[in-house]
């Protein structure tokens, strides 16, 4: 049965998943490459991201691989394309991964203005949704065949997500930073009161990675 997932998003100790102020330079705000120290080493975000060998392994890699593993499309909000706003101005902007993005499935962007599909290398497909949260999972659903939907973020997306319950499982990883200021991932949602339970906690020497699941799912 295909699953709804979030993975890797990772949060600071107090509750950001970004830092404010996100521009070109600053993909996920001030401070928010911070995050990311336990991901950036691991083996698979080296192969995802740059296409090498090496790489760490161990706890933080396990959680990372997991979430590439039966993925058949994404769902993405549109600050995690782009640092643009407003109408498609600069149509040569195609994301922050270059030619080959590390998705290799269809992906489907969250925003206000159409835009063209964009084929990229690799298998990436960028389709523009402007009819909501469940037009998009309904649009991943269907490309995604019997495969899982992966949700990527931001914080707002997995937000709306949340609250219209329609996340079976998240991995959380929270990372021994402090931003201050930002993007609070669980802003306004009550996860108890959504049926959320923790099924797994793990600690590494950079995060701890924490699963929830929402109870009363068919596979459960």
């Amino acid at each position: 049965m295909t699953q709804v997932r979030v993975d890797s998003f990772t949060i600071s100790l107090d509750g950001y998943g970004a830092g404010p102020n996100q521009d070109i330079n600053h993909p996920l705000g001030m401070g928010g490459t911070d995050l990311h120290q336990w991901l950036r080493p691991t083996r698979t975000f080296q192969r995802a991201l740059f296409g090498k060998d090496g790489g760490t392994t161990g706890v933080d890699d396990d959680f990372a691989a997991r979430g590439f593993e039966n993925v058949g499309a994404w769902i993405l909000g549109r600050n995690m394309f782009s640092p643009l706003r407003g109408p498609w101005l600069d149509m040569a902007w195609k994301g922050w991964w270059g030619d080959n993005p590390p998705y290799h499935v269809p992906v489907f962007v969250l925003t206000h203005h159409p835009r063209p599909p964009i084929e990229m290398e690799g298998g990436t497909t960028f389709h523009f949704v402007t009819g909501g949260v469940r037009d998009a999972l309904e649009r991943a659903r269907e490309a995604a065949g019997s495969m899982d939907v992966r949700v990527g973020g931001g914080s707002n997306t997995i937000q709306q997500y949340l609250r219209e319950s329609l996340i079976d499982e998240l991995h959380i990883a929270i990372a021994p930073v402090l931003l201050g200021r930002g993007e609070r991932l669980f802003e306004g949602v009550d996860l108890r009161a959504l049926g959320y339970e923790c099924v797994e906690f793990v600690a590494s020497e950079k995060a701890t990675h924490v699963v929830l699941r929402r109870q009363g799912r068919a596979d459960a």
